[in-house]
């Protein structure tokens, strides 16, 4: 029992540890197999957008097994049957790839010796699907009763080992006041973000995503911007937009954060102003800014004039680089009026 205690501690220390997710996930399973003995063992996590599991780490499993455990079906069947039971039959419309490609549990695993299976879905303590565990055994008994129990009492504790929302929990802590955030998703979709509520700039086809996306798929690590409220020339005032990129040991299909902030440090600059900034940023010319926002070209040089000595910028490309670098623009589209 003291070894077990032992052990069920360990565990939670090297969950909590600020190693990478791969490696907390590798450095789990060996400790999980003093708790619950195993001939081998696979750790993945739940795909956000699709319907298999991206693979962290595996134990005494050769690259055709974790292959097929990574599988889009085979996952959820030892999750379902928790051993070699047939599973039901499936029509070919049930199928996301040909039918001829569908690999068995028999076809695969039985031949290396792989009999009985013994598998944990893993959920965060809100009910958000973090990932899924397996663990393989070449006995032909089934898993005891008290195997089972003992697994499923460790289930938090490893979903906590490989949340990817910790690592981006960790980026967003980088945005002082945040007042709400998203996950940005591959599929141009969102996921929401423990601890921040909900807002209607944030949906998934709000232009606010759209800019941010783009940020980030330019090579931006860190990127903020403004967003006039109430309209492009921002009635309500401006919210502070910025876009993290995700850090490399969250899931390939999480691809950042984009998090409101309240919009401070202005620099004195006017909504107009600001206005011509973004376009100046984009690289307009004065013509051009004039054209975007319907005024006169001598309105753009004075609005410019202002924005230069607000910015102690003694040129334009000066300004255009300390806005890019303080965050003090809107998006070149909402410039021009399409919000």
């Amino acid at each position: 029992m003291c070894s077990h205690r032992a052990g069920e501690l360990l565990l939670a220390e090297t969950a909590a540890s600020s190693a990478t997710t791969s490696e907390r996930a590798q450095a789990m399973l060996e400790v999980l197999r003093r708790l619950v003995p195993f001939d081998g063992a696979w750790l993945a996590l739940a795909d956000p957008v699709g319907h298999g599991y991206h693979s962290l780490a595996s134990v005494d499993l050769d690259g055709p097994t974790v292959e097929f455990l990574s599988g889009p079906l085979n996952a959820r069947d030892i999750e379902t049957t928790g051993t070699n039971r047939a599973r039901p039959p499936l029509s070919p419309s049930d199928l996301p790839y040909p039918a001829q490609e569908l690999r068995t549990w028999a076809e695969c695993l039985i031949p290396s010796g792989i009999h009985e299976a013994l598998a944990l879905g893993l959920f965060a303590p809100s009910g958000r699907h973090v990932g899924f565990l397996a663990l393989l055994s070449g006995d032909r008994r089934p898993p005891s009763p008290h195997l089972r129990r003992r697994l499923g009492r460790l289930g938090p504790v490893l979903a906590h080992g490989i949340d990817p929302m910790r690592s981006l929990l960790t980026a967003a802590r980088l945005v002082r006041g945040a007042t709400a955030g998203v996950v940005l998703c591959t599929d141009e979709g969102c996921q929401a973000l423990p601890g921040l509520p909900a807002d209607e700039l944030l949906t998934p086809s709000s232009p606010v995503l759209a800019a941010a996306r783009e940020r980030i798929g330019d090579g931006h690590v860190y990127s903020s911007f403004l967003w006039p409220m109430g309209g492009p020339h921002a009635p309500g005032g401006h919210v502070r937009v910025t876009a993290l990129a995700a850090p490399e040991d969250t899931p390939p299909r999480l691809t950042g954060l984009a998090l409101l902030s309240p919009a401070t440090e202005l620099r004195g600059l006017t909504p107009r102003e600001l206005e011509v900034l973004g376009l100046l940023v984009e690289g307009c010319s004065n013509q051009e800014i004039a054209r975007t926002l319907v005024v006169a070209p001598r309105t753009v040089a004075a609005h410019l004039e202002h924005v230069l000595g607000k910015l102690g910028a003694p040129t334009r490309t000066l300004a255009a680089v300390r806005a890019e670098r303080d965050g003090l623009y809107v998006p070149a589209p909402l410039a021009g009026g399409h919000a």
